[in-house]
Order: C-alpha cells, then sequence, then structure tokens
C-alpha cells in the first residue's frame, strides 16, 4: 500500500470515528407545576434511559427559566413546556413542543432521530 494511500485510509477512519463519536442528547425542557412535562415522567420517565432512543440521545433536563446552557445552541427561544430538543454536538437539530401523549412521543422522536441520521440499534 503507497504511503498517500495509507495515510488517506487513516484520515477517513479517523473522520468516521469522531462522527460516530457525536455527541447527542435529548434535552426537555420543563417548569415546576406544568402537567404535561407530570405526565411524561409519569409515562416516559423511567423506561425512557432503558430504550434504544434513550442510549442513542440520553436525556438532559433543564429548566424553561433558568439560565441557558453555555454547551448548547438553541435554533429559537424555548417558549412552551415541555419541550423536547434533539441535540447533537451542541446544536439543536429539531425539536417536539409539547408532549402529544407516549404513542405519538415515541414516533415523534424517532423520526427526529432518524432525519439526524442517530442510529438507533434494534
Amino acid at each position: 500500500m503507497s504511503l498517500r494511500r495509507l495515510f488517506f485510509t487513516c484520515c477517513m477512519l479517523l473522520a468516521t470515528a469522531s462522527a460516530s463519536l457525536a455527541e447527542t442528547l435529548l434535552v426537555m425542557v420543563e417548569e415546576k407545576g406544568c402537567v404535561w412535562c407530570a405526565r411524561w415522567n409519569d409515562e416516559i420517565s423511567t423506561i425512557y434511559p432503558k430504550t434504544e432512543e434513550g442510549a442513542a440521545a440520553p436525556l438532559r433536563r433543564i429548566d424553561i427559566h433558568a439560565t441557558r446552557p453555555d454547551d448548547i445552541t438553541f435554533a429559537r427561544a424555548l417558549t412552551f413546556t415541555p419541550t423536547f430538543v434533539l441535540v447533537v454536538d451542541g446544536q439543536e437539530m429539531s425539536r417536539i413542543e409539547g408532549y402529544p401523549g407516549e404513542d405519538f412521543f415515541w414516533g415523534l422522536l424517532g423520526r427526529m432521530l432518524s432525519q439526524a441520521n442517530i442510529e438507533v440499534s434494534g
């Protein structure tokens, strides 16, 4: 194998490795007293970390009234609770505003992950 080809192959492997190491999060924007946040907590919160989606995009919670985290860039203002924001490498990719119920939540989240090219094993 030529030195040039070896160098190119190594660069491609490094690029692939860094892409697969992208930090992916599901940020839940919530507030005290939010009935729909409480419903999500009752229906989803305990099982979410045990799911393939939870492994692909671990949950991070932030209060809507708190100072925005420095490590995340949101595409637009956070207005509603709950809002679920898919974040890849600190950048918002997509969001679900509100909680439409368990069945719709999983479908919408699956679509968000798919559109962001986030692999969910299964």
